[in-house]
């Protein structure tokens, strides 16, 4: 039976994954701070929730974090940095998912194929960045995708047969965007999982360190 690990699984994409994976016949394992008291900006809590689950997996999925922390809202301009909102963005969207991969090397088989994907933002992009904003969470999604690319070149030395990659869901209906969905199209949580799983299912270890987003396509950096 296929494993899947899921890391926020409490959260609108998170907790539809999972559903989806069930739904599969699969057997998931769920940890979020809600109902675990798994706190990915916590090392301590990273290393005790990951090291106390026996075996491998064949999906790792980091489904975890937010646009907005503390009620700071994403800025409208670089005039509008606050320090500890971007030290926020960061701890939760990149810092946390690092600790996650340096912690989950025992978590993944080396000899079949596996899959660890990180749900990052096309917005992180460097090269599809035209409007400006959002400097906190664009950089925060930036930096976990520079993560992702470095930890994969370096799992590949070890775990041969696992695709490590940054995941874009599209806009997806979730309290997590509510506010600044707009006119923009969105979807539901269980659509975007369905996307990013046939994704998932559809990637080679020549993919391993890229950055896709919920049709297969590639993201620039």
């Amino acid at each position: 039976m296929r494993k899947t690990l899921i890391l926020g699984a409490s959260g609108g994409i998170g907790s539809a994954f999972a559903a989806a994976c069930e739904a599969q016949g699969e057997h998931v394992v769920r940890l979020s701070r809600s109902a675990d008291g798994f706190d990915i900006t916590d090392e301590a809590s990273v290393a005790r929730h990951l090291g106390a689950l026996d075996g491998s997996f064949d999906r790792v999925v980091v489904a975890t974090g937010a646009l907005e922390i503390g009620g700071a809202e994403p800025e409208k301009t670089i005039k509008s940095i606050e320090r500890q909102a971007m030290m926020d963005q960061f701890a939760l969207n990149a810092v946390g998912p690092a600790l996650v991969i340096a912690h989950a090397h025992d978590l993944l088989p080396r000899d079949r194929r596996a899959v660890l994907a990180v749900l990052s933002a096309r917005v992180g992009s460097i090269g599809d960045n035209r409007i400006g904003g959002w400097i906190s969470y664009r950089s925060a999604k930036a930096a976990v995708n520079q993560v992702v690319h470095t930890a994969a070149i370096e799992l590949a030395r070890t775990h041969k047969q696992v695709v490590c990659v940054a995941l874009h869901p599209g806009t997806v209906a979730t309290p997590f965007t509510e506010k600044y969905l707009g006119r923009h199209p969105a979807v539901a949580p269980e659509e975007a999982a369905q996307n990013l799983l046939r994704v998932m299912d559809g990637l080679t270890v020549e993919n391993s360190g890229q950055f896709f987003d919920w049709a297969g396509k590639e993201v620039p950096w």
